[in-house]
């Protein structure tokens, strides 16, 4: 019974491709008709282990050169899709132009996870609790898709279809995400919940707020990971956060727009807990993203 248990980890029979440039790539996924990208693998594989997927073809992505990069251009930001998490983590341009996906990736997994996991394999598998697809959505990412037929731009806004599922076609592969920076005396914070360190988020938040002169928000993005089937923009929150002066008083009326969320249940927790823990966790972060843009120091 225990070998037993054994042959059920192992993947169904596929073949495997290793292409060398995204045209190869790209030729592949065109011809095959039941085929899987391999990014990192962090989740295909354990899919494929446990028969939750059965791809005819697997094709990796991970000799492909030119899909590991980090460019500037114009002022804006482009990460090759196949960089990986842990290089994101440790270089210089994301520390300084987008400390907040820093700051997300602590949470992701752990070291090892992040050696392997890539920003363009966590995007498209679109876990509604991880940290990357969280934070695209909250700097507002640009999504580069390319197949055999041309390259196409999707917002992060459109980019989830529906559960786990991006809205792109299956002869199309991510290039790249495109960020555009925010000024770089903005504040953000990334928080979460989660029942041990490096699971899944229960619910996350990441903040990013702009001050004016006088001390006042000009500017707010506030998105919750977690809490439904993509991650969630609380433009109510936003609307009271632009403006206001940043004391406790107002990042508590923008919290509590949290409790009118329609949050899932799931076998974890319940959707009240969930948007419990979105009101705390998004007062949290506004009051650690308005320190920073103050100048404080925060730990």
């Amino acid at each position: 019974a225990l070998n037993e248990q054994f042959e059920d980890m192992k993947p169904p029979p596929f073949h495997y491709h290793d292409p060398r440039s995204l045209d190869d790539a790209l030729g592949l996924l065109a011809e095959k008709e039941n085929a899987k990208l391999l990014a990192g693998g962090q989740s295909l594989v354990p899919m494929m282990n446990m028969r939750f997927v059965f791809p005819d073809d697997v094709i990796d992505l991970n000799h492909i050169p030119e899909l590991a990069s980090i460019g500037e251009d114009g002022g804006r930001v482009r990460i090759g899709s196949m960089t990986r998490q842990c290089t994101l983590e440790r270089s210089e341009v994301i520390r300084e132009r987008f400390p907040i996906i820093v700051e997300a990736l602590r949470h992701v997994g752990h070291i090892q996870t992040r050696n392997r996991g890539t920003i363009g394999g966590s995007l498209c598998h679109l876990d509604p609790s991880a940290e990357l697809p969280t934070v695209a959505q909250g700097l507002e990412a640009t999504i580069h898709v390319q197949s055999k037929r041309g390259a196409r731009t999707l917002a992060m806004a459109d980019f989830p279809a529906f559960f786990m599922t991006p809205a792109i076609e299956p002869d199309e592969i991510v290039t790249a995400v495109e960020f555009a920076p925010w000024p770089k005396d903005h504040g953000f914070a990334f928080v979460e919940f989660a029942r041990r360190h490096g699971d899944f988020a229960i619910v996350g938040v990441a903040a990013l707020l702009v001050l004016s002169e006088n001390g006042s928000i000009s500017r707010a993005s506030i998105t919750l990971g977690g809490v439904g089937q993509a991650p969630v923009r609380c433009t109510a929150a936003e609307e009271i956060t632009t403006g206001s002066d940043g004391s406790d008083t107002a990042m508590l009326e923008a919290a509590e727009t949290c409790r009118g969320i329609d949050a899932m249940d799931d076998v974890h927790v319940s959707g009240v807990y969930r948007r419990q823990l979105a009101t705390a966790l998004t007062r949290r972060a506004l009051r650690r993203a308005y320190d920073r843009a103050s100048g404080e120091t925060v730990a």
